[in-house]
């Protein structure tokens, strides 16, 4: 956390000197110091973080494609003139240990076009879908899939 506190502090800072990089050290400790004490934040978490990059990396890809497949989708229900949405409601158990993992899923299920998340409890959710085939396979999607895959 202090290295991205410090890479922080020079990007902002938007010059590069002998000052800023000296005194970019003390501030960034500090910094680093209330974040573990005030926060709680732990470097397990930084050590997680890390473990788990190359997994984040690869749900931000698929989000992205899930979120244009989506709104392509959406897009042929709104523009044409026979497609009417059949809005239904449908809950589903994620599985997801944590509730990083939950909040994450959720926040991706709203994200998407034609589906939003009413509800989060533990790992219950409760979601409002555009059109009753965007509801099948929530429960196995690749988000669920890469989620459970992360330590």
């Amino acid at each position: 956390m202090f290295i991205l506190y410090y890479l922080l502090w020079i990007i902002l800072n938007g010059r590069i000197t002998a000052e800023i990089l000296l005194f970019g050290i003390p501030v960034s400790g500090l910094i680093s110091f209330v974040t573990y004490r005030v926060v709680g934040y732990s470097t397990e978490n930084d050590r997680k973080i890390v473990r788990n990059l190359p997994l984040l990396l690869r749900y931000l890809i698929t989000l992205i494609k899930e979120i244009a497949k989506a709104a392509i989708s959406v897009m042929g229900v709104v523009a044409k003139p026979g497609e009417r949405p059949e809005p239904v409601i449908v809950e589903f158990r994620s599985g997801l240990p944590t509730r990083f993992q939950n909040v994450l899923l959720a926040n991706s299920i709203t994200l998407t076009p034609g589906t939003y998340t009413l509800f989060l409890d533990g790992d219950r959710f409760v979601i409002h879908c555009l059109r009753r085939e965007y509801a099948d396979g929530l429960d196995s999607s690749p988000f669920v899939q890469l989620l459970k895959k992360m330590v």
